[in-house]
């Protein structure tokens, strides 16, 4: 006996990335997909602030995506926390990793949707290589500032659980290039981080060192004209100021800024300039992701943020332009 199942051509579905929730204040407008919760369109005046993802598309480049609960790689996908060894799905094959945590490729729920505010939520399922209940909300609220992020996570385990985040915003480079030519306009740009330290990495993009970004194409403390590509790399030791705030500031060629800033919890930026992807998927500007803590951290400890049972994470971002 079998059971088959058929929806009519006519039927009503919702994009791929799931229901899309548009918030607006002002300036700015956001949309927001079901699909990990992730920003998928944010614009000022009409003109994108990041890279726009279709809302069938798949986010080949973390387009907008949170990183949850861990950003960036984990060698070889394997782990120890409180003495018990895990191991987390490879899904950076070629480079042996896991990569970018869960949350982006499942579906949230909505929980509040306001005129310039919707926030959603998801709870980690029950799986053997991150058993820990953490439920997540995310929370995206448009100002005459721009886009403020707060992610909140809550352990309800009863055993403390391992946590880093991120997202992976690219910043739009005002131009609408392709493929290789996206360097030369990229180039264009200027990015400043008050970022001390430099990541070191291997071929596989594991983290094996740090080194002062003093003499380095790696100091952005100025300005600095992204004209030595390629990047794809961790600024940590950032600075905060007096508000506890750490900023990254990307000036388009027109002069316009776009600021990224996270609280006392981010203690690092990736920038990624896509140099190199293939040219079908490779977004036209620069990824600048605020993380609380680099590649690796599951294994080195570095920034990893331990959360007991019972208690709550929170992280606040923001995206904006600066006029």
């Amino acid at each position: 006996m079998s059971l088959t199942t058929s929806l009519s051509p006519t039927s009503d579905l919702p994009p791929r990335t799931g229901d899309q929730y548009t918030i607006e204040h002002g300036r700015y407008r956001a949309v927001i997909a079901e699909l990990g919760a992730t920003l998928r369109v944010l614009t000022c005046d009409g003109v994108h602030v990041t890279v726009p993802l279709g809302a069938d598309d798949i986010a080949a480049c973390c387009q907008g995506q949170l990183l949850i609960p861990f950003p960036n790689r984990i060698a070889s996908g394997r782990y120890t926390f409180d003495g018990v060894d895990y191991q987390l799905p490879i899904n950076e094959p070629d480079r042996d990793n896991a990569i970018h945590g869960f949350a982006k490729d499942q579906y949230w729920r909505l929980e509040r949707l306001t005129e310039c505010e919707a926030t959603l939520s998801w709870r980690m399922p029950p799986v053997a290589y991150y058993p820990f209940d953490l439920f997540v909300t995310a929370t995206y609220t448009l100002d005459d500032d721009g886009l403020h992020i707060l992610v909140r996570a809550h352990n309800r385990s009863r055993h403390a659980a391992p946590w880093a985040l991120a997202i992976h915003p690219w910043i739009a480079n005002g131009f609408d290039g392709y493929g290789d030519e996206i360097d030369a306009h990229n180039a264009q740009c200027t990015l400043e981080v008050d970022a001390d330290t430099h990541v070191q990495v291997n071929e596989r993009l594991i983290p094996v060192g740090t080194e002062s970004v003093d003499g380095t194409k790696f100091d952005f403390r100025v300005p600095r004209a992204l004209d030595e590509q390629p990047y794809d790399d961790a600024l940590t030791d950032v600075h905060h100021d007096a508000a506890g705030i750490a900023t990254a500031t990307l000036t388009r060629p027109d002069g316009s800024r776009v600021a990224i800033s996270g609280d006392e919890t981010i203690t690092s930026f990736q920038i990624c300039t896509g140099t190199g992807f293939p040219a079908e998927i490779r977004p036209a500007g620069v990824a600048v992701e605020p993380q609380t803590a680099y590649a690796n951290a599951f294994n080195t400890g570095i920034d990893l943020i331990r959360i007991e049972p019972a208690q709550v994470s929170a992280t606040r971002m923001s995206i904006g332009m600066r006029d």
